[in-house]
Formats: C-alpha cells, structure tokens, sequence
C-alpha cells in the first residue's frame, strides 16, 4: 500500500512538473526561434533592398559584385544567399553549389516572387535537422521583379533548444527525487495506522473468536482523523469481545448450573415410579422424557460452547481420531443394527482444534447413526485433495429434501418430517462450527443411491 501511493504521489508530481515545464520549454524555444528568425529576417531584407540595382541594371559585372557580397556574407555567418529571377532560376549565390530546396522552402520562393513577405517559422524541434529558409521579394515600382533566398543552418538553435530541454528534464527529475525523499517519510507517517489496522485485523479477529483480549491497533502516530479510526476499532474490539465472552460464558453457566438440578428431578421422576395413581403414569413418563430431552439439549449447547471457544489450530493425526470415534460408535451402530465401516487414504495429517475432529465426527455419526434404518450401513471416509482433507460420514436413512440442505447447519433447526426424532438441532451446527474455526468447511449433499453424506473439508497439514 505505502509504495503503491508512493507511486501515484510520484506519478501526480510528474503531472505537474511537466505541465510547468513542457509549456515553459515550447515558449522558451519560440522565443529563441523568433530571435534567429528576425535576425535572419533583417539580412534578408538588407538583400533584397540591394539586389534591385543589379537585378534591373543590364549589367553583369553588377551581379558579379552582388554574389561576391553575398559569398562574404556566407564566409562569416554560414549562411547560404540567392538571388532569383522571377522564372525561379538562380541569377547570384553565395556558393557556387547552392543548397536544394525543398517543397516547402520553394512555396516560400513562390510567395515571395508574388511580392509577399516572410511568415514567422513554425517551431524547429530539436530532431528536426531541415534548415531555415526565407525569401523576400525585390521589388521595383511595388512589383516583385525576383526575390533574395537565405538558407540558415539550425545546429545552433537545436542545440541551444536541446540544452533547454535538458535541463527541464534535469529539474523535473531532481524535483521528483527531492519530492521522492519527501514523500516517502510522510507517506510512511500517513500509512502507518493503515498498515496496523490491516496487520492486525486478522490478530483481532483471532482473539474476538477466541474470547482473548484483543491486541490494540493504535499507537498514537499518524494524521488525526486516521489516528481517531484506529482508536474506534480497539474500542469496537474490545466491545465485541466482552460481548462475545459474557454470551460464551451465559451460555456455558447456565448449561452448568441447570445440569444439576435437572438430575435431580431425573431422579425424583424416576423414584416415583409405581408410587404414583395409575391416571398419572402417562404424566409421569411424558415428565421424564420431557427432561430427558432437555438434558440432551443442555448437552449440545456445552458441545457448541466448547466448539466455539477453542480456536488454536495445531497439527492433529486424522486416522487417530476417526479410529477413536468408530471404536466408540461402532458398539450402539451394531445394537442398532447398523454396520459402521471406515475407507479411503490413511496417514492424513490435518490442521484442527484439538479434539476437533473427534467432537465433529460425535455429532456427524450422531445423527447418521439416528437417522439410519436396521440393515444400514454407515461409511466414513477419508481422502487428499488439492491441500484439503476430506472426511466424509455417508449413511442410508432417509436424507433430506434438497431445499432443507442449506439449513441442516443452523442452531437448534431440525427438519419438519423428523420431530419424532430425538435430538436438539445442535449436531450439524457444532460439526459446522468445529470445521470453519480450523479453517474448513462442512457440505451437505444427496449422493446417488440415497441416503446423506456430510463432508468436512480441513486444511492439510504435512
């Protein structure tokens, strides 16, 4: 981020400096071009003033004595003169090989023989070599009777033009480094509670869901408004965790603290049995599963509290726990009659809570060994894919209707044609919870054949 709007600052200066220094460069060059060119205005001029004598005059030793004028001339300034006649050819020249024109030096002629004079030049840039030429008619009696050509090197004025351009561009580039010295510490000092607050955002949200205290983002440097941003997010921060720590710790006392007095009454049901009227018994049993339901639910809501406050993801062995769970669901699946058998990849590291995968596998297995008709078969499975762990429970009860698939995960939902079967809708919601505290995810799907398969994805670990 700092080099990124170091960049743009450096980009935006570029912008400005040479929208100073093109303009400043293109009049400077004008004026020294308009410089050269009146100068070389005036000889010509001077020329054409002169060349009326020898042009009318039916004498030849006149133009003779004009071209030795004008080879003087030549000799000390480099500037090549003609004379020409009103059919354009040549009468006197400075040289006795005079420069060729081009077509735009020869429209100039042709103006000049119409008894027009020099337009100002448009602007010679500094890789255009071609020379300045001028012409200016001589006129006898307001008519032009030839017109007097000068041919001017433009080496100097490049040169001149080019060292201007140089040192434009030695400015520019000397304004960016000192404006690149510059910005770079103010736009570390600007940044700075940027880059805290996006460092420790990833920290904070760690320790929100951990229940920990959050490491403060601000350090008191930086503008005002950026420094007063990062304040409000520490102190968002610690709402969020103290909000989150009393609901973890609302929820977890008071599965406690219900525990035992539900046992007791458990017990106290239990002990009247065969000392109640026989018109009581149906409310005596209707009592004890009505407690029984609700320690089942008390349960599930410690399972849920202990998922969510245990985020330290480490190493853990995948085979470990999967044999763990299956020795210990394996005895109530063949009760059930029910066979539970385990398939794919062995040796699988993942990266999980620990006990992460034996209490997702708990309420996966859970529900499958619930859900699974006598005769049913129950696989687990385990496979690499693509740096991913899968750990898939396939059973062969009843499955559910595609459109209740997203919702099997919420807390405390249970699909409407299963009520009458036990459970407190926590199970797939502590798996799912479990799954995306280590970084995964937890999938419901409709294989082929029926049945459900639940598939928990957590990140590989070698």
């Amino acid at each position: 981020m700092r080099s990124r709007l170091l960049v743009v600052t450096l980009f935006l200066m570029g912008l400005l400096a040479a929208g100073l220094g093109v303009p400043l460069a293109v009049a400077t060059a004008q004026r020294e071009q308009l410089a050269v060119f009146a100068d070389r205005l005036s000889d010509t001029v001077y020329f054409a003033s002169i060349a009326e004598r020898p042009l009318t005059e039916d004498d030849a030793g006149a133009l003779t004595r004009f071209a030795a004028e004008l080879a003087r001339h030549d000799d000390v300034y480099g500037i090549a003169v003609l004379l020409v006649g009103e059919d354009g050819r040549t009468l006197a020249a400075s040289r006795p090989d005079p420069p060729l024109l081009d077509e735009q030096a020869a429209e100039r002629v042709r103006l000049a023989l119409a008894a027009r004079g020099s337009q100002p030049y448009p602007l010679i840039l500094p890789w255009d070599d071609s020379a300045m030429v001028l012409a200016e008619p001589v006129l006898v009696d307001g008519e032009a009777r030839g017109a007097v050509v000068t041919v001017s090197p433009t080496a100097g004025l490049r040169t001149a033009e080019l060292r201007v351009w140089s040192l434009l561009a030695a400015a520019v580039a000397l304004a960016l480094g000192v404006g690149a010295l510059v910005a770079l510490p103010v736009t570390r000092w600007i940044l700075r509670p940027v880059e805290r607050l996006d460092e420790g955002m990833g920290r904070v949200a760690a320790a929100v869901l951990a229940g920990g205290t959050a490491e403060p983002v601000s350090d008191g440097t930086g503008p005002p408004e950026l420094r007063r941003l990062t304040a409000s997010f520490d102190r968002m921060a610690a709402t969020v965790t103290q909000a989150l720590a009393a609901q973890r710790a609302f929820v977890a006392d008071a599965s406690h603290q219900l525990r035992n007095p539900l046992t007791a009454l458990r017990l106290r049901l239990s002990n009247l049995e065969g000392h109640v009227d026989e018109v009581a018994v149906e409310d005596q049993i209707a009592a004890l599963e009505e407690a029984e339901r609700l320690s089942t639910l008390l349960d599930g809501l410690l399972a849920l509290a202990r998922a969510e406050r245990t985020l330290t993801v480490q190493r853990v062995d995948v085979d470990a726990g999967v044999e763990d769970r299956l020795d210990a669901w394996r005895p109530l699946a063949e009760h059930s009659g029910l066979r539970l058998v385990r398939s794919g990849a062995r040796g699988l590291t993942a990266g999980a809570a620990a006990g992460g995968i034996e209490a997702l596998l708990d309420a996966v297995l859970d529900n499958a060994v619930k859900f699974s008709e006598p005769g049913g078969t129950i696989t687990v499975c385990t496979a690499a894919v693509d740096g991913i762990v899968e750990i898939t429970v396939r059973d062969t009860g009843p499955g559910l209707p595609p459109d209740e698939l997203e919702r099997a995960t919420d807390r405390f939902w249970r699909s409407p044609g299963q009520h009458n079967v036990e459970g407190s809708g926590l199970g797939l919601a502590i798996a799912a919870r479990t799954a995306e505290l280590a970084g995964g995810d937890l999938r419901l799907e409709l294989p082929d054949g029926g049945g459900l398969l639940v598939r928990a994805r957590l990140p590989r670990v070698p």
